[in-house]
């Protein structure tokens, strides 16, 4: 294999090898498959009508393969989005990730789910020319809790992930020094709760396969692979049972 640069935001750049990889994103209601080849996308198949994984991955990922076996393009590896996220999405994912590594005898990549989030944001600029603004990707963990992560815009960590409840004096110290842009389905319910002056709001951010691919490049070409047999997804927060209502 070959090795590039390639930037995909006027400040991240990093190293590709040039490689064959399938992207399955499953951390949320959307479920995404994507087929990158030498460092572009080359199939792409999303839902978003809900929470449908056990129907939907099979079926794009039977696709998926296909196209890569009609095109006699050589698979070199998986990569999964691993959390956190939905602890039902993550572990079809990440099963489904696992089956195929072990059937092709491919790497198994784990790309986290809030550094996912980020790939839009910087594809599109949409943090405009502030070069000290900070990214918050944020995932919705039910009532005003949310996942939350901070990241300059070259994707360096400033706040590691948390589990947060949020109200009006959240991330104060941080917004009281840099523009922080909030963004993925936990922001969506912040935004009449953080109110500083510095706090910026992106809409209809999704993590999608997709985007996968220049976080999915950059650890294939690091040599970041997880292993098969012990990997489990990054749940943040332990997996809860309830007991279902008895009907009358």
């Amino acid at each position: 294999m070959r090795e590039k640069k390639r930037k995909f935001a006027p400040y991240l750049v990093y190293i590709c090898i040039m490689s064959c990889i399938l992207n399955i994103e499953t951390s949320t209601d959307v479920c995404s498959v994507a087929v990158s080849n030498d460092g572009e996308c080359i199939f792409n198949e999303e839902d978003h009508s809900g929470p449908n994984h056990a129907v939907k991955l099979g079926i794009f990922v039977d696709q998926a393969l296909s196209f890569v076996d009609n095109h006699a393009i050589p698979l070199d590896a998986v990569a999964v989005s691993c959390g956190p996220g939905s602890y039902t999405g993550l572990r079809i994912g990440v099963s489904m990730a696992k089956g195929i590594c072990y059937g092709r005898n491919v790497k198994l990549i784990a790309v986290p789910t809030l550094e996912l989030l980020c790939v839009p944001v910087l594809l599109h600029e949409m943090t405009g020319e502030e070069g000290n603004a900070l990214l918050c990707p944020m995932l919705d963990a039910r009532r005003m809790e949310v996942y939350a992560q901070f990241f300059d815009r070259s994707l360096k960590e400033i706040r590691p992930i948390h589990a947060d409840i949020v109200d009006d004096t959240s991330y104060k110290e941080l917004l009281d020094k840099y523009p922080v842009y909030f963004f993925g389905n936990g922001a969506d319910k912040c935004t009449g709760t953080i109110r500083h002056k510095n706090a910026h709001f992106i809409k209809d951010i999704e993590p999608l396969a997709k985007n996968m691919l220049p976080l999915a490049e950059k650890r294939m070409a690091q040599g970041v692979f997880e292993d098969v047999a012990y990997f489990v997804p990054f749940y943040l927060k332990d997996f809860v049972a309830k007991t279902p209502k008895k009907l009358l």
